[in-house]
């Protein structure tokens, strides 16, 4: 389990240059002006958290900026934000610091600068190495950005990183998902990320399914996906640690691992979630909302609950066993069940 002390920031950057036919997330078209606004409110955002939770003696073992493409920001932007960041709270001397990026978004002069001022991880939405792949699904770029940006990344002094991957992608077959594995294989990451796709309602993917546009999802064929993923992956020395995460030994995402395992984090910025001192709390998606809030000098926040018991313990069944640890015998046994737990133990 994670230790009580440990506690994680989140900071959602609700900014790309396209959106994806699968995307369900909160996020605007990338508009200069509208980021710098935005950057300020944030700013203000986390100045004004700092009196509510000031982490009580604790440190902050992981910051992650994640979208939306946090890259979107220039390299200054995002230097401007982790320096408030480390000066409003005390940080581990081992953060883990990650930022989310589009292959085709950075440059090796924006990645040396992010490397420098203290980014230790870099996540790249690489999706597929079949640029056939890409249409249906409404990606732009092209597969040789992300052999270009994995390089640069790692001549810039990165060195974990991710990749995020789909697989049953219309169109897409068991050998094009296979052969996608062994080129990323060939780039060398630390740690790899793997979704099925799925569709979310109001995309313009689950619109274009509708209308026999694109083809459905074959579960069949993503069960025989997720089976390989499995087997190439072990066999290349990889953990999979989390249901849809593999991580060469040591290079676990320290951030995730605070939401699998019952840790405490804090969310900024539109739509961003926080899990502190037994409160769920959410800011408000969207962005005109969550800068006229904090004009106000009020924080974005919406949705707060403070969980029972019984489900605290729910959350750290259901998400225990999405861990190669699973779920301890004896918590099972400890645990405050309600009707959902009992389902979930007795089926």
């Amino acid at each position: 389990m994670t230790s009580a002390t440990e506690i994680g920031l989140y900071v959602h950057i609700p900014f790309c240059q396209h959106r994806c036919h699968f995307c369900a997330f909160y996020l605007e078209i990338a508009h200069v002006d509208r980021m710098t606004r935005f950057c300020s409110a944030l700013i203000h955002e986390i100045r004004l958290h700092r009196p509510h939770h000031p982490l009580n003696g604790r440190m902050l073992q992981s910051i992650y900026f994640g979208g939306g493409t946090p890259t979107a920001l220039p390299p200054d932007q995002l230097l401007s934000l982790l320096k408030v960041i480390q000066t409003t709270w005390p940080t581990s001397p081992t953060v883990e610091i990650t930022v989310e990026a589009h292959p085709s978004s950075v440059t090796r002069e924006g990645l040396t600068t992010l490397a420098q001022a203290g980014f230790t991880r870099i996540s790249f939405g690489a999706e597929s190495m079949r640029e056939q792949d890409f249409v249906p699904i409404g990606r732009h770029g092209q597969v040789q950005d992300t052999a270009t940006a994995v390089q640069a990344a790692r001549e810039a002094g990165f060195l974990n990183i991710n990749l995020d991957l789909m697989y049953g992608l219309p169109g897409q077959s068991l050998q094009d998902w296979q052969r996608t594995l062994e080129l990323l294989l060939l780039l060398d990451p630390s740690h790899l990320s793997c979704y099925a796709l799925t569709i979310e309602e109001g995309t313009k993917l689950a619109q274009d399914i509708a209308r026999h546009r694109v083809a459905p999802i074959d579960d069949h064929l993503q069960l025989e996906m997720e089976s390989s993923t499995e087997q190439v992956l072990t066999q290349a020395g990889f953990i999979q640690y989390e249901i849809s995460n593999y991580a060469k030994p040591a290079w676990r995402c320290r951030h995730n691992l605070l939401y699998w395992t019952g840790g405490e984090y804090l969310g900024l910025g539109p739509s961003a979630q926080s899990y502190v001192n037994g409160t769920r709390f959410g800011n408000v998606a969207n962005i005109d909302q969550y800068e006229a809030c904090l004009n106000e000098n009020r924080l974005p926040l919406t949705d707060c609950t403070r969980l029972s018991r019984a489900e605290r313990d729910r959350d750290a069944l259901v998400f225990g066993l999405r861990l190669l640890h699973g779920v301890p015998l004896q918590a099972i046994a400890e645990a405050d069940r309600d009707s959902e737990i009992e389902h979930l133990i007795t089926g």
